[in-house]
């Protein structure tokens, strides 16, 4: 009942099959790639850092150039800011080191996202600088139609002195700019407010609504002489694979091909074989027996060895069914002979009344007993291979001395030991008694007087022989002697079960029995794993 229960709940229960389980993982294959960039961000930040560093570079180039137009134009150190402080990086440099680096800083998913820069507040400012910011407008103009960067030059008091239309105005309130004025290198990012709406395509990525703003301090004598402000909006990550649609092209087509071509891979080692020995277990569920064969394809190491354990438990099942269909076929035959004498004696003994004499009554009588009587050896016999069949090795070890103790003594012949009588052998002493009790008995009732037992050891295996001077076997008979129920002496009693019950026990404790040629009589040999 609990099989049928669940065979049941198998068959019922939902579960995805192979394909969309294979299929489902192949998607997560090929979205992986755009999950990393439009969830994790890393190529977008990885573009606000260069375009924070290309700031860096171009502001330092702008900020060597103003320092100098200072120093040129003799600006007293009393109009110049306050001093400019070391950056941590540069103390562990050390004072003398002739670099001064600036690493771009920014971070997409940590730093804080600042409003739209504030707007500049009307202001005064020095002419000397003023003076300078003219000469730089023009450079700055030209510079920013091929960078695309905002250039604002500012001085000492954070006004800006070149910058489009922002000259004249103080930007000194704002933050990045208050820092570079302190003397600190400052960046941000803050909202863009682009001049025209971004096309649908690029509103998917947060890069296209920030823009990079960087303040960098100009030191004259260790003193604020100014600040070059810079800003530029980042390259948008849509927008820069547009650029390289042509590669992102063949790279599609190139994941899409190996995705595909996993696949026709999985579905030829993996998926194919498996169905086509699905198939075959349903025909051998059917009966029939031409599907107990290899498969066409196997594919993979694992599916040939599954396919092969699974024919060998095939045409062991079917070995099993036919040598049952055998065996019940010579048990009924066995059966139905003295069932049938049997019968025929209890119904004449009925019929015949006061008819039939005594001798005949007891002639009829002493029949049904007989055959009564070999129903029974019959029943025990059966018994005796079922148990031997069935029989679980105990792990116990005895030797041919010790099982040849537990025997009664046979006044039909003289057993010997030759040699190995103390070998240790891995069976039970009773079980192997059972073994020599049908041999000694098989080897009295062929006509022996003696019987010779040796046993010698080697690699773990320890060989028996069993040798009789009996009258032997013949030549048309070796073949079938372990058959169930095959007999030469059914008219003395014989069941011919008793070397199927020795088969069977040295079976179930890893043993064989085999007939080899011997000069007279008759001659097993047996194998047993040694003790």
């Amino acid at each position: 009942m609990r099989r049928l229960s669940d065979a049941k709940w198998i068959g019922t229960k939902w579960r995805p099959r192979l394909a969309t389980v294979v299929l489902a993982i192949l998607i997560m294959v090929l979205a992986l790639p755009l999950v990393g960039l439009f969830f994790f961000r890393l190529y977008e930040n990885q573009l606000i850092r260069q375009t924070e560093s290309e700031l860096i570079a171009q502001g330092a180039v702008i900020a060597a150039i103003y320092a100098q137009d200072v120093r040129d134009a003799g600006i007293s150190q009393d109009k110049l800011g306050g001093p400019v402080e070391a950056e941590s990086d540069d103390a562990s440099r050390g004072d003398d080191s002739p670099y001064q680096p600036i690493e771009p800083s920014l971070d997409l998913a940590s730093d804080y996202l600042l409003p739209t820069r504030p707007a500049g507040i009307v202001a005064t400012t020095d002419s000397a600088f003023a003076a300078i910011g003219a000469r730089f407008s023009g450079i700055l103009d030209t510079t920013q139609k091929t960078t695309l960067a905002g250039f604002r030059l500012l001085d000492p008091t954070g006004v800006v002195i070149a910058g489009r239309d922002e000259v004249g105005l103080s930007l000194a309130h704002v933050e990045e700019v208050r820092e570079a004025l302190a003397g600190h290198y400052a960046s941000v990012l803050r909202q863009r407010i682009p001049d025209q709406p971004p096309p649908p395509l690029y509103s998917v990525s947060r890069g296209t609504k920030v823009r990079v703003f960087v303040a960098m301090p100009i030191a004259i004598d260790g003193r604020v002489a100014g600040v070059i402000y810079l800003s530029r909006t980042p390259n948008n990550i849509v927008k820069h694979l547009y650029g390289e649609r042509g590669k992102v092209t063949l790279a599609a087509i190139a994941m899409l091909c190996g995705t595909l071509l996993i696949a026709l891979v999985f579905l030829r080692t993996v998926s194919r074989p498996i169905y086509a020995l699905m198939e075959r277990t349903r025909r051998i569920a059917a009966g029939d027996r031409d599907a107990i064969r290899p498969l066409d394809h196997h594919g993979t190491r694992e599916m040939a060895e599954l396919s092969a354990a699974f024919l060998d438990m095939a045409e062991k099942l079917q070995a099993r069914s036919d040598s049952i269909q055998t065996f019940a076929t010579h048990v009924s035959h066995e059966l139905k002979s003295p069932l049938t004498a049997i019968q025929g004696a209890a119904e004449l003994l009925r019929d015949s009344g006061e008819a039939m004499d005594a001798d005949e009554r007891k002639r009829f009588s002493g029949n049904i007993v007989n055959d009564a009587g070999r129903l029974n050896l019959l029943v025990r016999r059966l018994l005796d291979l079922a148990r031997a069949e069935n029989l679980a090795p105990s792990g116990e070890s005895t030797s041919l001395d010790a099982a040849l103790a537990l025997l009664p003594v046979d006044g039909r012949l003289a057993v010997n030991v030759e040699a190995g009588g103390a070998l240790g052998l891995r069976i039970s002493a009773e079980n192997a008694a059972i073994v020599l009790a049908n041999l000694i008995d098989n080897s009295a009732r062929h006509g022996a007087t003696q019987v010779l037992l040796a046993a010698a050891g080697a690699d773990g295996k320890a060989t028996i022989t069993v040798s009789d001077d009996g009258a032997g076997i013949s030549p048309s008979n070796r073949a079938r002697i372990f058959e169930p129920f095959f007999t030469t002496r059914r008219e003395s009693g014989g069941t011919g079960m008793g070397l199927g019950i020795v088969l069977a026990l040295l079976k179930a404790h890893d043993g064989t029995i085999a007939l080899v040629d011997s000069g007279r009589g008759t001659r097993f040999e047996i194998s047993l794993p040694a003790a």
